[in-house]
């Protein structure tokens, strides 16, 4: 690998540059999908159902993507995965019902898991070859491409067709890839002496101890996903229907908390290099889990926005951490893990809200957030005990 330091500079900028893409596509699908809805004459449950495709793909592929890295590379199916991201977003428009559109985006699914997976497993091994914790960098990477995409997507829904849109986004992501690919492909992915010979396919073998400890790490993953994906469909209907917001306002509850986190990850590896792993994970539950009490039982508009945004700096750099550490303990398959209970989390926090918020009040059930995170900041704790410094 020529010239190691500027090597290892010129992949994490084209990892960089996946993660935003990544973020990019999937922001911009989004936005669209009130009027894909409307094109499909899907009912609200219909459309639903149809949503669970990307859920459903994703989770599914997120393994296969793990054994599908140890054997060709981490690279070569980042590239792979990117490709299908691009293609399969043009895909929803062209679908006239409920259950098309739920094929579809079964395959979207599909790729996105496998691309999350892919450049996760890619940024653990540059994390150990630049003995930096700068994993929470790459999702604010992410985290930005997300915002770029919706706000783009939101000024051209107007005047462009969801059609012509999501094809854009195809162009996009396929140029983007293309200028991207011959830098990822070309440098060897670098590898800490204990990672497996390049001719060995098979998994390592992992005691039962560290099988205990990625699938603790999962679970901050998913306790960090709930969080966000709660937020993101709940949060500013309980600023309209309890606080009695504009509809103005009520959207900018999502968006001071995706803000705030995109924040906290930009500044994530200064708090890893002062604080170190444990301490982050703890001192970050412990922030959202404050805030997200005071966003969700706040009795006036400002306070709960403050608390929104707590909420965003104390969950920034949960998954990344946990991601990272699975992922040093168990190559891409601890990766893999990880992300799948993630993506369960943020799946299970919109109806989990939704119920609770049937059987109590929506300020009541926003409070689980808070609940998590905190037990999200107590298994960080207890998990540095056992696993020593492999923990902080």
């Amino acid at each position: 690998m020529p010239g190691n330091g500027d090597s290892l500079t010129r992949l994490r900028a084209v990892l960089t540059v996946f993660f935003a893409l990544d973020g990019f596509v999937f922001a911009g699908w989004v936005v669209r999908i009130p009027a894909i809805k409307e094109q499909t004459n899907a009912s609200a449950s219909a459309l639903g159902l149809a949503l669970l495709g990307v859920s459903a793909g994703a989770v599914v592929t997120m393994t296969l993507t793990g054994r599908l890295c140890r054997r060709y590379g981490n690279h070569r199916v980042t590239v792979v995965c990117a490709v299908l991201l691009s293609l399969s977003v043009a895909l929803p428009p062209l679908t006239r019902s409920a259950l098309a559109l739920g094929l579809v985006l079964l395959l979207f699914g599909a790729a996105y898991g496998g691309i999350n997976v892919a450049f996760n497993s890619a940024a653990v091994e540059l994390v150990a070859a630049l003995r930096r914790p700068i994993m929470p960098s790459f999702h604010a990477a992410f985290s930005l491409g997300g915002m770029i995409g919706a706000g783009l997507g939101g000024l051209v829904a107007g005047s462009l067709s969801p059609t012509r849109h999501l094809l854009l986004l195809t162009v996009v992501g396929l140029v983007v890839t293309a200028a991207a690919v011959t830098t990822l492909l070309r440098h060897e992915p670098p590898a800490p002496p204990e990672r497996e010979r390049p001719g060995d396919t098979a998994p390592r073998r992992l005691d039962s101890r560290t099988r205990v400890l990625v699938l603790v790490f999962g679970l901050i993953a998913g306790c960090t996903a709930y969080g966000e994906g709660a937020l993101a469909d709940w949060g500013a209907l309980h600023l309209e229907q309890d606080l009695h917001a504009s509809a103005g306002a009520a959207a900018a509850g999502y968006s001071c908390f995706a803000l705030a986190m995109t924040v906290g990850r930009l500044t994530g590896t200064t708090l890893l290099e002062r604080l170190g792993r444990t301490r982050t994970v703890v001192a970050g539950g412990s922030t959202a889990a404050a805030g997200m009490l005071l966003g969700a039982l706040a009795p006036s508009l400002w306070a709960a926005l403050l608390g929104y945004a707590v909420t965003g700096l104390g969950l920034a750099n949960l998954f990344p951490v946990a991601v990272e550490r699975a992922g040093a303990l168990a190559g891409p398959s601890g990766v893999a893990t990880a992300s799948t209970l993630g993506y369960g989390g943020m799946l299970l926090g919109p109806p989990a809200i939704g119920f609770m918020a049937d059987w109590f009040t929506l300020p009541a059930a926003l409070t689980s957030v808070a609940l998590l995170a905190a037990v999200a900041a107590a298994v960080g704790a207890l998990v540095a005990r056992p696993a020593g410094r492999a923990g902080g």
